[in-house]
């Protein structure tokens, strides 16, 4: 369940992601979601991976090693999957890229996504599955 102050939270989480350069196992697209979950939620479905791994094929390794084919897989076990034209601010979107999935945030009509260099802002059309961050 998301906390009363999930809205400020979120916001928040949003500002400090931005300021921190991508680093996979502390900063990556991944973690950018566990980590807006936990900020809205108190809790950290990423916990077991973070400052794990130091690649995001060492991640993938982890990932697999506890049983999930990546982190959309694990994504996909812990949230209900909804169509992503009913995704509301806060849910997690799937967005293609050429390096694979990438897990971002939606906030209305946009998604907010990690990227190498900063943090970027696609399209809610551009998903291609999205989870619902319980209320």
């Amino acid at each position: 369940m998301r906390r009363a102050d999930w809205q400020l939270q979120l916001i928040q989480f949003m500002g400090d992601a931005a300021r921190t350069p991508f680093q996979p196992g502390v900063h990556d697209c991944a973690l950018f979601a566990a980590g807006a979950v936990f900020a809205m939620t108190d809790v950290d479905f990423a916990a077991d991976f973070r400052g794990q791994y130091t690649t995001i094929k060492g991640g993938l390794k982890r990932l697999q090693k506890a049983g999930y084919s990546d982190h959309v897989a694990l994504a996909a076990q812990l949230f209900k999957e909804i169509p992503p034209a009913f995704a509301a601010v806060g849910d997690l979107a799937v967005v293609p890229d050429a390096q694979g999935d990438a897990l971002g945030i939606v906030q209305g009509s946009g998604i907010y996504v990690l990227t190498l260099d900063r943090l970027g802002v696609v399209s809610l059309l551009t998903a291609s599955r999205a989870f619902r961050v319980p209320q």
